[in-house]
């Protein structure tokens, strides 16, 4: 029986030199690992992402692919992307999905666990 199914990891990392928190600026990248874990070759032909800041201002990104790409898998296939997103606050969080197509036409989603966008803590 065919299993449609994508495994989703995330690294994430703030970028102080691209930030800027005098004018409520906080840049993050996000390494998404995405890994064929059912048993059919299948794309990944959209992403919807919900970010919300500390302040609980959800913005909403949909789009075709990551990164410019619209990756074929074939089962236990890897494909790994870096993207980003800026904050107004100093810690926020995301989540979404990925949709997407086996190779036999059925369409299924993939869900992108919540993670947290965070500046690492200081010791002083």
């Amino acid at each position: 029986m065919a299993q449609y199914e994508f495994a989703v990891e995330v690294r994430t990392q703030y970028l102080p030199e691209q930030s800027n928190p005098d004018r409520t600026n906080f840049v993050f990248t996000y390494t998404i690992t995405i890994k064929n874990t059912g048993t059919v070759p299948a794309q990944l032909i959209s992403r919807h992402w919900v970010i919300t800041d500390a302040n609980n201002h959800i913005e909403e990104v949909r789009g075709l692919g990551v990164v410019g790409h619209q990756p074929l898998l074939a089962p236990g296939e890897v494909f790994e992307y870096t993207s980003g997103t800026q904050l107004r606050t100093q810690q926020g969080s995301m989540y979404g999905e990925y949709f997407c197509v086996a190779e036999d036409g059925h369409q299924f989603e993939t869900k992108i666990p919540e993670f947290v966008l965070s500046l690492p803590r200081t010791l002083h």
